[in-house]
């Protein structure tokens, strides 16, 4: 009797030992698939005293920090870029007097190297498509920043009534405005209340007052490269994107209306840029806030982050808890995937 439960135990402890390293092997696997893509990004951490420097860190696609690739504070590292292989990334470091470096070091952290020219694909890379409020003949700066902040801007005269249909023929969005409202005469809260969802699979309308999240709705953006397309179909995703003027304080802020979950979610306090990730049920988005408080000091300061959403509008930023932070550019490589790298182009010297 006591050799058979010797015998059970036994034969218990080896399925259970199993059981571990299939389990152990499965959640690496999930580690390493989910952690595949990596980006890049020039975060300048703002101090209470002294000059803060931009760096470069490198993120793993979960938020997970990896490294921080480069130390140096003789200069600002900004614009970082992957080059196609995902093997190399290349770098500007701006110094006093206006002096300008070009460098490379490797993801790992390895082969840092002054260049005596930048190398001709980092030349020619360029900000990667995103979504924005501005006309294509007056946009000037890599990144949008909020239109002109005047919540008086009035409709200067009657237009027919816009109306987007989805890519997959199930949404017709009909910006209708009430002349009787007094919100929908200037952008401002409350704006776009009487604009409408059109469910065309059911025949049914919403109002955007009745969506969750309505804050108010202004004009849909429209993606840089492409001013025909306002909307964002990739994998699970479903979205537009409207803009809003809040105050002459906050400027302006970008929402997502989820057509499939028939919500509204407000990216930030004030602006946010999405840049898609072709291929993916998630996007980027370079998101500002203003007057945020910088560690042991009474100061604030206006920062900018990377944040990464997936297809329940759940989101992660790519930088340290609770600090005040300037990010001059990113750039995710994508192994796999097309294009294999997405970036932003962003110097120290790009209008905020």
């Amino acid at each position: 009797m006591f050799r058979f439960n010797a015998l059970m135990t036994a034969s218990l402890m080896r399925s259970s030992l199993q059981t571990l390293i299939v389990v152990g092997a499965f959640a690496l696997f999930a580690t390493t698939v989910l952690g595949d893509s990596e980006i890049v990004i020039a975060i300048r951490y703002l101090q209470a005293t002294g000059t803060s420097h931009a760096h470069l860190y490198l993120y793993r696609e979960d938020g997970k920090l990896l490294r921080r690739l480069t130390n140096d504070n003789s200069g600002q590292d900004v614009a970082p870029i992957f080059d196609s292989s995902g093997e190399t990334i290349a770098f500007t470091r701006e110094k006093p007097n206006k002096v300008i470096e070009y460098w490379t070091i490797k993801p790992r952290g390895e082969g840092l190297k002054n260049l005596d020219t930048a190398p001709s694909w980092y030349v020619e890379a360029k900000t990667s498509p995103y979504f924005t409020n501005l006309e294509p003949e007056t946009e000037s700066v890599p990144v949008p920043g909020a239109s002109p902040d005047s919540s008086e801007s009035p409709i200067e005269s009657p237009t027919p009534t816009p109306s987007y249909k989805s890519p997959d023929d199930a949404f017709d969005l009909v910006l209708r405005e009430d002349p009787n409202d007094e919100a929908d005469q200037v952008d401002m809260p409350g704006h776009g209340a009487h604009y409408i969802l059109r469910d065309l699979k059911s025949g049914t309308d919403t109002p955007f007052a009745n969506l969750e999240g309505f804050e108010g709705a202004f004009g849909i953006l429209h993606e840089k490269q492409n001013p025909e397309r306002h909307f964002l179909f990739d994998g699970m995703l479903r979205l537009a994107f409207f803009d809003l003027h809040l105050n002459s304080s906050d400027g302006r802020t970008v929402f997502a209306l989820d057509l499939g979950r028939k919500r509204f979610v407000r990216f930030s306090p004030n602006w946010a840029t999405p840049f898609p990730l072709p291929g993916e049920s998630a996007f980027l988005t370079f998101t500002e806030n203003r007057y945020v408080p910088i560690p042991r000091s009474t100061k604030t300061a206006n920062c900018s982050y990377v944040e990464r959403w997936d297809e329940n509008l759940r989101h992660i930023r790519y930088a340290g808890e609770n600090t005040a932070a300037i990010c001059y550019g990113f750039s995710i490589y994508r192994p796999g995937k097309n294009p294999a790298v997405i970036a932003l182009r962003r110097t120290s010297e790009s209008e905020e």
